[in-house]
């Protein structure tokens, strides 16, 4: 069959745009500290990530699909190691340090799992309408889920969700049983915030179960019932499920006068040096917030803000732009090549791009609690930037060998 050899410029200039805003964003975060060696720490694992996404491009793909399990057990292993051997940071046991070396499994596990559910859903013998493959397919999927809660690492766990949500549409079951295991999850996890909450989604669940069926059954009332159990009991005992921090969190999310110096510290100062920049920004290393390090470790969840503060609008706007097109080209692939493993790879790929990308940006806004989600690409931390450029050499291989994987022609 004929390959393509080329390179798909709509993966890569997006990539290697990313790439260069978070080399140029670290330095400039950490110029103010008068320490940069974060800076030449993230250009060696961007250097090492871009060979091992040279590697994938140029391979045959289907070592990846063939050993898909055994990642996700090396992912797995990984997850059960932190928990032992992992170093303690803010409360969460989510790091491992081998040598001088320190990186975080959970970033491993998210990939391995993509590849193990792709492979899972991608077999001849897959039946979805059984309900014991639906069983084994939510163990692959909440194994990891259920081991990072342990480190407890929410921000983590909580992008698990949508990428497991998505690959099981694409898998093809049916969306009416998948509302019915994750929208209880959803009520309970509303238990944390506040009662107006918890009654807006049940009742929402509630309309969209009666419509299915224009009538409650049974099951449905059980399922709506235990939910709503749960999460009343999760509001109760809120205090003694979450930890502190978390706690914190939460209140200076819907109020962050509530302890403008604590925990609402961070989310004022990012609203101020996003608004600072104007819409030409301030200069390239000339960020008052940033120069002036007003937010503690501003280099990792609260980048956008020192992107924002010094290059502007234009700037935040242009790296949302390179986001599209990543994201865009990505989902044009997952409609144009008529390969199951291709399409169930990409779908829980681009769901986690878009979540992370999602969840950070709306912290630096304030329009989603800050929970620790690194921004792809950008963030410091060698472990979610080796992941995505894993993910990207993948789509440019699929992409490369698209007329042998089964290319449709579409949107060509």
């Amino acid at each position: 069959m004929e390959k393509q050899s080329r390179i798909d410029p709509w993966l890569l200039v997006p990539t290697a745009g990313l790439l260069v805003f978070g080399l140029m964003a670290i330095y400039s975060a950490t110029n103010g500290t008068g320490d940069t060696s974060l800076f030449f720490r993230q250009s060696a694992w961007a250097l090492f990530g871009v060979l091992v996404l040279g590697f994938l491009y140029s391979n045959d793909v289907r070592f990846v699909k063939d050993n898909a399990y055994i990642f996700y057990a090396i992912g797995i292993l990984l997850l059960v190691a932190v928990l032992i051997f992992g170093k303690k940071i803010a409360g969460q046991t989510s790091w491992m340090k081998i040598g001088g070396l320190s990186f975080q499994p959970s970033e491993i596990a998210k990939i391995a799992t993509i590849i193990a559910l792709a492979r899972f859903f991608s077999d001849d013998e897959a039946d979805i309408t059984s309900t014991k493959y639906l069983l084994i397919a939510l163990a692959i999927s909440f194994a990891p889920v259920l081991l990072i809660m342990l480190q407890p690492d929410m921000g983590t766990m909580l992008t698990f969700l949508p990428l497991i949500a998505t690959m099981l549409v694409m898998a093809g079951f049916d969306i009416y049983v998948l509302m019915l295991i994750v929208f209880p999850v959803v009520i309970v996890v509303s238990g944390f915030f506040n009662i107006y909450l918890i009654i807006g989604l049940a009742l929402l669940f509630m309309g969209v179960l009666f419509f299915h069926h224009k009538k409650f059954r049974f099951h449905q009332l059980f399922v709506i019932g235990s939910a709503l159990a749960a999460s009343l009991f999760t509001h109760r005992f809120a205090s003694e499920i979450l930890k502190p921090h978390q706690i914190k969190r939460i209140q200076t999310f819907i109020d962050p006068m509530s302890d403008p110096r604590g925990a609402g510290y961070n989310a004022l100062q990012a609203k101020i040096a996003i608004s600072s920049g104007g819409f030409f920004g301030q200069g390239f290393l000339k960020g008052t917030q940033t120069q002036l390090c007003f937010i503690p470790a501003q280099w990792t969840d609260f980048i956008f803000c020192v992107i924002a503060e010094e290059l502007g609008f234009l700037g935040a706007a242009l790296l949302i732009a390179l986001y599209l097109t990543l994201i865009l080209r990505i989902i044009w692939a997952i409609f144009s090549i008529n390969n199951k493993f291709v399409e169930l790879t990409l779908s829980g790929y681009v769901s986690l791009l878009f979540i992370h990308v999602f969840i950070n940006i709306g912290m630096a806004l304030g329009i989603v609690p800050v929970i620790g989600v690194p921004l792809p690409f950008v963030s410091y931390g060698g472990s979610s930037l080796l992941g995505n450029l894993i993910m990207v050499g993948l789509a440019m291989n699929f992409f490369r060998n698209r007329r042998s994987l089964g290319y449709s022609g579409r949107f060509e």
